[in-house]
């Protein structure tokens, strides 16, 4: 563990109690989510990203390097774009959102900055009650009525009438019955969503105060500024200080309410006691180990005063990333490109000796392949065989010991929509189980004899070969990871909608994709599309804080989304090979790899030119 003992908010590096180290078939129908996912895109599989900072003892240069990589659904257009600042008070750097007119992450003269997501729970649901349920117009809070608030909007509908639109709200946020729909029953008693983010105030005035920052200092008031999404900030400066701040108005509830079960929101009993004050939030500055990583894993140590979440994603990358980063004190920006790269498994480490223990070889197939696992290094690599085999027999596993208590019929139904996704609920569990080789989560209820862990073991890995020979084909030198594991980058909405002609026209091509849910270069995917990524990293950047034209960045598909033009996708194949090109800073820098000026003037100015 390392834990600067100074404050009781200063977060752990890499928490051991929190990594939780411990602890299959094709769907021909989408169902559910599934469906709505073949449409719009996987909201949120096994979401996150990745930034550490590392201190200058630690460096080769002496001065600190910042490193970033950013985790999201895949698709074009971007969702990120690189930007350059510079004018007035903004001398600037990075990457932002379009149509955000600051840098988002990057660093300007002085600074640099990277975040990842924080995951704090600010969502609770509320069970409201209403004076009519059909024709609502008050609702009781406290012994008392109050006047529903009613948004009353008009949706304009091309070629017909405009379609009326009315949401309903409570003291706590909106009705959310009817969005909802399908999840609740007809009868269903009124929930109400309660969010931070409809209580706070827009990023804008925080982007400013950041892309000005000069100090740790002026960095922590913009970041009491940032209030939603919460956040890990990790920081350097050109002085050689690094540090980390988290963010976000996060809630604190009443004695007995946990936030993981919707509440009876007209006694009072459950309310909002107030936000986590800022100077409370884990930070730190210059911590002993001389860096900080995160990876969306848990930040905190079990003494800290507030709850910031319940579920946190298991620390496998925050693992990884910090067992790379304190291995060394010559640190340079090759280093921290080689650690964005990693593929290594924590979890496939822990698991594999399983399988190897327990299966014994019945065929001349069964015996190659699981070889290809014994010699695997444990790298999801595009050319790695050992990789597709494990990844299988995993998910088969879980199916079965799922399948044992819920029934094939839910599990095959809503595995992939409900569960497979959130790796962060299954992967400590299986590994903690294969610990206990006589679980009652290993026998399957339907048979005479008791089954136990090897059992499973051995009949997930017959499974998973032969599901393999029937999808692609018997020799499996045709199941490396690359081949099957791959990533096309949809544009919305017609690369998905539109016939195969249009499809072809509007995404990318489809490439290998490395790394897999759980490694530092994530690429996650779901099984009723399987191998088929929709989330993964979507940007790199390296800041180098004693020499910032050393600093590298990329991001993709490209930096343009118009049909046809050179740079829509020509990131594409440098990303996937974690390369990288320079991030430009100086005027002379720009001017030399300049290839147009687009100039813009006010009208008044074009007319009077005129």
């Amino acid at each position: 563990m390392i834990l600067p003992s100074h404050a009781p908010n200063t977060p752990l590096i890499v928490p051991p109690e929190a990594m939780n180290l411990r602890g299959l078939r094709g769907v021909k129908e989408l169902e559910g989510l599934d469906k709505v996912d073949a449409l719009l895109g996987d909201p949120n599989i096994v979401s996150g990203s990745n930034n550490w900072v590392v201190h200058g003892d630690r460096t080769e240069s002496g001065k600190p390097l910042l490193a970033n990589d950013v985790h999201i659904g895949l698709g074009l257009p971007s969702t990120w774009y690189e930007s350059g600042l510079h004018g007035g008070r903004f001398n600037v750097v990075g990457f932002t959102l379009p149509g955000v007119p600051m840098v988002v992450l990057g660093h300007n003269g002085r600074i640099a900055w990277g975040m990842s997501n924080l995951g704090p729970d600010t969502q609770d649901f509320y069970i409201e009650k209403l004076d009519d349920p059909k024709a609502p117009k008050r609702y009781e809070f406290k012994g008392e009525w109050h006047d529903l608030e009613v948004l009353r909007e008009q949706i304009p509908v091309k070629g017909g009438p405009s379609a009326p639109l009315e949401v309903r709200f409570t003291r706590h946020g909106p009705i959310m019955n009817e969005i909802l729909g399908p999840a609740l029953k007809p009868d269903a008693e009124p929930l109400v969503l309660r969010w931070a983010l409809h209580e706070s105030a827009p990023l804008l005035q925080a982007l400013v105060q950041m892309n000005l920052a000069g100090t740790w200092k002026e960095f922590r008031s913009a970041l009491e500024l940032w209030e939603s999404p919460g956040q890990n900030f990790v920081y350097a400066d050109v002085e050689g200080n690094i540090g980390y701040q988290s963010t976000g108005k996060i809630p604190i509830r009443a004695a007995g309410h946990t936030g993981m079960v919707p509440v009876p929101g007209w006694t009072g009993e459950y309310e909002w006691q107030g936000w986590i004050p800022f100077q409370d939030l884990p930070a730190t500055l210059n911590p002993p180990a001389g860096f900080v990583a995160t990876a969306n894993n848990k930040i905190t140590s079990d003494d800290y005063p507030y709850s910031i979440a319940t579920n946190w994603f298991p620390g496998y990358r925050a693992q990884r990333i910090t067992d790379l980063l304190a291995a060394g004190n010559k640190h340079t920006v090759e280093d921290m490109r080689r650690i964005q790269a990693e593929t290594y498994s924590l979890p496939a480490e822990a698991l594999r000796p399983y399988l190897l223990a327990a299966v014994k070889p019945a065929d001349a197939l069964q015996t190659r392949v699981l070889e290809e696992v014994k010699s695997w290094d444990l790298r999801f690599e595009t050319d790695r065989i050992g990789a597709t085999v494990y990844q299988t027999w995993y998910i088969t596993v879980l199916r079965k010991l799922l399948g044992n208590k819920l029934g094939k019929d839910l599990v095959g139904r809503y595995l992939a929509s409900d569960y497979e996704r959130h790796g962060s609920m299954h992967m400590p569990w299986v590994i903690g189980l294969m610990e206990k080789p006589d679980s009652e989560w290993f026998d399957d209820p339907k048979t005479p004899e008791k089954e136990t862990r090897d059992d499973v073991v051995r009949s997930s890995f017959t499974e998973a070969i032969a599901w393999l020979s029937e999808r692609y084909g018997a020799d499996p030198a045709g199941w490396t990871w690359g081949k099957v594991h791959t990533v096309t980058f949809i544009a919305a909405p017609l690369g998905r909608l539109g016939p195969a002609w249009v499809r072809r026209a509007f995404n990318t091509k489809t490439v290998p994709a490395r790394g897999d849910n759980y490694s530092v270069d994530g690429s996650s995917f779901l099984w009723s599309r399987p191998y088929e990524v929709v989330h993964g990293t979507a940007l790199r950047m390296i800041i180098d804080l004693n020499d910032f034209s050393k600093s590298v960045g990329i991001h993709t598909p490209g930096q343009s989304e118009h049909l046809y033009h050179p740079h829509r996708d020509d990131m594409l194949d440098m990303s996937q090979k974690v390369e990288f090109h320079p991030l430009l800073f100086t005027r002379q820098q720009v001017d030399a790899h300049a290839k147009g000026t687009l100039t813009l003037q006010p009208a008044s100015a074009m007319a009077k030119q005129g």
